[in-house]
């Protein structure tokens, strides 16, 4: 392939949409769960959508317009894969809120008429009341567009005002730009956050300091509410409380009963009489109640089952027919069972054990303590985190007892206390020590909250600050579009109005807004890394962290994680820059030597690639001397093994091996500096390589796993390349020690990765097929053609 010339951009195929139309289709016809098929249709009308959108040419999957008529800023519906399915988030049906607001205007209920109504001294004086107070909600970008309209009228910016308007009139009618209103009394929190974790919050916190100590919350109390009500009494459970509370008890006193006529522990020895058989009667009366109101537990249905067989051999004896030898000696060896296993009734082991079962069988159901959580969780405000989660988790008070019949001191039950304490508000760092947090996934959800507020420190105007932060968490829950031909994601700076008060932004712009952000953004680096160190930066956190040194003008690279079923063979100028960085870094350290990276031919390339002028694939820039040294490092060709995914992803792979896919970036430009210190890191990274390694043994599809731990190997190479001399010498020594620690299917998958790493520490290198001494070392790479060695 010729790395210069142009070509044709390429849009999806419709193959992916119609297998998931397939998939939700069988899924919405077979499944047990009623919510599940309901769910799955919904699935199902969104692939219809997709499907007919491609097939009719209104939408162009893979495109950052993938809608047409439509421009790169409007929110679109967006499914699995990031197809659009050509609706929009910010249309279709009147919200109420839209409805209602239209009745109190005394205009028609459509959105051009509110939308004209706010072009009006009334309406901008609505919206300005909305601006000041903080009562309103911004649940998709677009409804922050006429609040920020209004902003503009007010400090006298009438042109800026007027372009906005008239780049949002020809959509008035198809998307919602009103804010939602939210009424009550003024509060410090300002703007009221709409549910979920990415909308609006506070004007106060929007105002603060910009710093990740600040505190967010992966789950607000309404979202803790939500989970608890769906929460049904355990099936197994309740059956389990009606055995121990209803059938022990009862098949006790059928065996006492039937212990009556024993003589020498042999039961019928002694002929029953009128009041034993009236008693049995009886007792056969109450058994057809019992079964009638408590209907979980069946076995004592079965005649199979000493309780079966007890009732059927006295329904047989109160019915006047006497039991043949078969069924008498089932009776016998049943009740001789009984005795044997529990102990004769009201004797002392009997007597604890049934006295223990009760008391279990009278312990408060988990549904029941639910219920509970939800009467002491409806007193918080429902639309935020919970600060302090420890008095919601007390045991049950004598107030509650009699409020609700729960016995005083009961403990709530770990799977309860779990759904309170995920929705802990607190600094990133805290949720991350308590396990809120259990991956970079979930910690890239959460850094929109404080980007937002980083990001508004550079207005000026306190009710600027909190618009434009609400603004930006909305933002954030905009999914991403599938992209090719190098397209990028659209930026929130791209939305018109965040574009109409970017002077605003540039007006207050200098050092202090440019320090928060770099605060920010090295306390969220080095939480990334610490926390979780074998694991790549997820793309949500990588864009988060590239919003950031935006901000503070850091010029750093922040390079995404690229997918090889899509990749185009082509990478971006910044791949290149950030490669030279990581060799500005890691030159003559152990990484380069183990990776067999020449950083100063990287060098040098960056310096021939910036002094040319860039090429241009599919209309984007690219650095095409960068791709074709991933190729040849990779040993692909160029041409049709670019539609391989497995080729694709050796060359990707290689990328990140020059880049260190953002960790030199970190270290070297923003300074992150995780404690306790670089061997520490090291030591678990190999943790989690080990981790990894093990669950390829006996795994059908081991290839993900075996990537993961290559990055993770990965990793633990660059914080290795970063401790003095002495450190990287224990650590090599106590390699075998630390690996002896797992499973020898384990030590044995992964001798020859490390006896590569002992190859290149004591100065050796590495074959050009990345293997040494017959084989018997090997560099470690994920992603493979062929057999990988690993399996």
């Amino acid at each position: 392939m010729d790395d210069n010339a142009e070509q044709q951009p390429r849009t999806a195929a419709p193959a992916y949409p119609a297998a998931q139309l397939a998939k939700a289709f069988t899924t919405a016809l077979t499944h047990e769960d009623a919510d599940t098929r309901r769910r799955a249709q919904e699935r199902g009308r969104r692939w219809r959508a997709v499907l007919a959108g491609m097939a009719a040419g209104r939408l162009t999957s893979g495109s950052r317009t993938p809608v047409a008529g439509l421009p790169a800023w409007v929110t679109l519906e967006v499914v699995r894969g990031g197809f659009a399915t050509g609706t929009t988030s910010a249309g279709g049906p009147l919200q109420p809120y839209e409805t209602e607001t239209a009745r109190q205007f005394g205009v028609p209920a459509e959105r051009r008429a509110l939308f004209a109504h706010c072009l009006t001294d009334a309406g901008l004086a609505w919206l300005w009341d909305r601006l000041d107070s903080g009562h309103y909600q911004i649940g998709v970008p677009e409804e922050a567009a006429l609040l920020t309209m209004a902003w503009l009228v007010r400090h006298g910016e009438t042109d800026a005002a007027l372009d906005l308007a008239a780049e949002l009139e020809p959509f008035a009618d198809q998307l919602r730009f009103l804010p939602r209103p939210v009424e009550g009394a003024a509060s410090t929190d300002g703007p009221a956050p709409a549910s979920g974790t990415a909308e609006a919050t506070g004007m106060a916190e929007a105002s603060s300091t910009a710093e990740a100590t600040a505190p967010v919350h992966r789950y607000t109390v309404s979202d803790s509410v939500d989970s608890l009500i769906r929460r049904r009494p355990s099936a197994a459970v309740e059956t389990q409380r009606e055995a121990l509370a209803v059938w022990q008890p009862f098949g006790d006193e059928m065996l006492v009963h039937w212990l009556e006529t024993a003589r020498n522990g042999r039961v019928l020895e002694l002929a029953p009489d009128a009041d034993w058989l009236a008693r049995a009667a009886a007792l056969l009366d109450r058994y057809r109640l019992l079964a009638a109101d408590h209907t979980r537990c069946t076995k004592h249905r079965s005649p199979k089952q000493n309780l079966g067989i007890l009732r059927g051999a006295l329904e047989e004896t109160v019915a006047g027919r006497p039991l043949d030898a078969r069924r008498l000696g089932l009776l016998r060896h049943a009740v001789d069972s009984m005795v044997r296993r529990r102990g004769l009734p009201g004797s002392a082991p009997h007597t604890a054990l049934r006295r223990e079962q009760a008391r279990q069988a009278a312990l408060p159901s988990h549904h029941a303590l639910a219920q509970l959580m939800l009467r002491r969780l409806a007193a918080l405000p429902q639309d935020t985190g919970i600060t302090e989660v420890a008095p919601l988790l007390t045991p049950v008070t004598e107030q509650e007892e009699h409020e609700t019949g729960l016995p005083t001191g009961t403990e709530i039950p770990p799977v309860i206390r779990q759904v309170v304490e995920s929705a802990l508000s607190a600094p990133i760092g805290t949720l991350v020590e308590r396990g809120v947090v259990p991956s970079a996934e979930v910690l890239a959800e959460l850094v929109p909250q404080l980007v937002a507020t980083a990001t508004a420190q550079a207005y000026g105007d306190e009710t600027l600050r909190a618009l434009m932060a609400a603004n930006y968490r909305a933002f954030r829950n905009r999914r991403s579009l599938l992209l090719l031909n190098l397209e990028r994601q659209v930026r929130v700076e791209e939305l018109p109005w965040v574009r109409a008060v970017s002077g605003q932004r540039a007006a207050v712009l200098g050092k202090p807004d440019e320090e928060g952000a770099l605060t920010v953004l090295r306390q969220l680096g080095e939480l990334a890394v610490q926390a979780f160190p074998g694991t790549i930066l997820p793309n949500p956190l990588i864009r988060e962290l590239g919003v950031l040194a935006r901000q503070c003008d850091l010029g750093a690279p922040f390079v995404e994680e690229l997918a090889a079923d899509i990749f185009m063979g082509t990478f971006g100028p910044k791949f290149l820059k950030s490669a030279r960085l990581a060799g500005e870094l890691l030159r003559g350290t152990l990484y380069e030597r183990y990776y067999g990276i020449d950083y100063a031919a990287i060098r040098n390339l960056a310096i021939a690639e910036t002094g040319a002028a860039l090429s241009r694939s599919y209309g984007a820039r690219t650095s095409p001397g960068f791709a074709r040294l991933c190729r040849e490092r990779a040993g692909t060709a160029s041409g049709s093994e670019f539609w391989s995914v497995a080729a694709n992803g050796k060359v990707i792979e290689q990328a990140q091996i020059l880049t260190t896919h953002n960790l030199a970036t970190l270290v070297h430009r923003v300074g992150i500096a995780p404690q306790p210190g670089w061997s520490d890191l090291a030591r678990r990274c190999f943790d989690t390589v080990c981790q990894l390694t093990a669950q390829v043994h006996n795994n059908r599809r081991p290839l993900p796993t075996i990537k993961d731990a290559a990055y993770a190997w990965r990793q633990m190479l660059f914080a290795l390349s970063l401790c003095p001399p002495d450190e990287l010498r224990r650590f090599l020594a106590a390699l075998d020690e630390q690996t002896a620690r797992h499973p020898a299917h384990v030590r044995s998958r992964l001798a020859p990765a490390l006896t590569g790493l002992a190859l290149v520490a004591d100065g050796g290198s590495f074959d050009t097929d990345g293997t040494a001494n017959e084989g018997r070392a090997r560099r470690f790479l994920g992603w493979s053609t062929e057999r990988h060695w690993m399996r």
